[in-house]
């Protein structure tokens, strides 16, 4: 019973830590916590069983040496195990509990006791029973054989080398109690252990769901211009080809717009480079709130953006780009300083049966230059 608090921390820091490693000091003060709550349980789960055989003491079952002697080595155990964390030694290792050492040195310790005082020896071998039942949530299996293999070795010199009965007494009162005593104890603690198993998969179901969400948020911003907001060139490149194997097979029409912001460079000598960058935040916040919900858009580079418009024909692309050049060019652009004035040219194209993004975009891209070339501030279509 005294060894298994030592198990019941578990897996939760699941560090991966090798030697010469410098661990967040967040991590250590976290590690340090834990470590003491672990050895606080197991002082208290020692001074428990002791008073169980100041019970059999009481009866005369035992000597009153033992239960003193009992609490002595496993608090003397315990304390060893609190000077080596506070002293962050078990920061250096990987397994920060160290489990092996501490389920070796409990069970070393019951073992011990059940030869001096083997007329309750069922008292104590329960204890290692517990051990092992709380190490299982969190040893590997590595850890498992050699602390089983440890445990065997004491055992089997115990059993058939020596003579001495291993007895659980309960012929007077007093026994009977201390046999109640230690077996409440027994199924508390493997209670215990189902509940901090129930505990330990609630916390495991609750990190997978905040893992998948965080992971999905990753997933959204390895897809997103970090100034803008809108796809990066990757993202709506993507879309792009999705697009056109939809419309390959739909036989729908599918257009873009290569978007350029006329004399952006301009801006950016006379206003500078942070009024530029609101600049292409406010054009991409207004694409976003005047665009239809299926269509896309994603910044290409540089000040220029690239819009996909699935089920749209080039008449019609045209006229929704028209509508959304007239926009950008009526916002109030002098709020960000006075005298400034911000539009925009495209070039539309449609895709044509079994054509390439490659040559989709060129189209396009020709259309732009086109804008360009008859004043800006228009739409052009391939």
């Amino acid at each position: 019973m005294s060894s298994a608090a030592s198990l019941l921390q578990g897996q939760g820091s699941n560090s991966a830590v090798a030697h010469g490693v410098r661990l967040p000091p967040e991590l250590l003060k976290r590690r340090t916590g834990q470590r003491r709550q672990m050895l606080a349980v197991q002082a208290v789960s020692y001074s428990l069983i002791t008073l169980v055989l100041v019970v059999y003491a009481y009866a005369g079952t035992i000597p009153m040496i033992i239960p003193s002697a009992y609490f002595l080595v496993g608090v003397g155990l315990v304390s060893i195990f609190v000077v080596l964390s506070e002293a962050c030694f078990n920061d250096r290792f990987e397994d920060h509990y160290l489990t092996v050492y501490q389920v070796g040195g409990h069970v070393a310790i019951q073992l011990c006791f059940l030869l001096a005082a083997p007329e309750i020896g069922f008292a104590f071998l329960s204890v290692v029973f517990l051990i092992f039942g709380f190490g299982a949530l969190r040893m590997t299996s590595r850890q498992a054989i050699i602390a089983w293999t440890l445990t065997m070795i004491g055992l089997v010199p115990i059993f058939l080398f020596t003579s001495t009965p291993i007895g659980l007494p309960i012929a007077t009162p007093a026994e009977r109690v201390a046999a109640m005593l230690s077996y409440v104890l027994t199924i508390g603690q493997c209670a215990f252990v189902g509940l901090y198993g129930s505990t330990m998969r609630k916390m495991l179901y609750d990190r997978s769901f905040e893992l998948k969400a965080a992971n999905k948020r990753i997933e959204e911003l390895a897809e997103l211009d970090e100034l803008t907001g809108a796809s990066n060139r990757r993202s709506i490149m993507r879309v792009l080809e999705e697009e056109i194997a939809r419309a390959d097979r739909s036989g729908s029409p599918c257009s873009i717009a290569l978007i350029d912001l006329d004399w952006f460079k301009r801006i950016n000598d006379a206003y500078g480079h942070p009024t530029g960058d609101e600049v292409l935040r406010t054009f991409s916040i207004t694409m976003f709130a005047n665009i239809r919900s299926v269509d896309r858009f994603g910044r290409y580079g540089g000040e220029e953006f690239l819009l996909v418009l699935p089920d749209m024909d080039t008449n019609s692309a045209a006229g929704a780009l028209d509508r959304l050049r007239a926009i950008v060019a009526d916002l109030e652009w002098s709020a960000f300083s006075p005298g400034m004035n911000v539009t925009m040219s495209a070039g539309v194209a449609t895709l044509k049966p079994n054509e390439t993004s490659d040559t989709f975009l060129a189209r396009a891209d020709r259309a732009l230059y086109a804008a360009k070339a008859q004043g800006r501030n228009r739409i052009t279509s391939a």
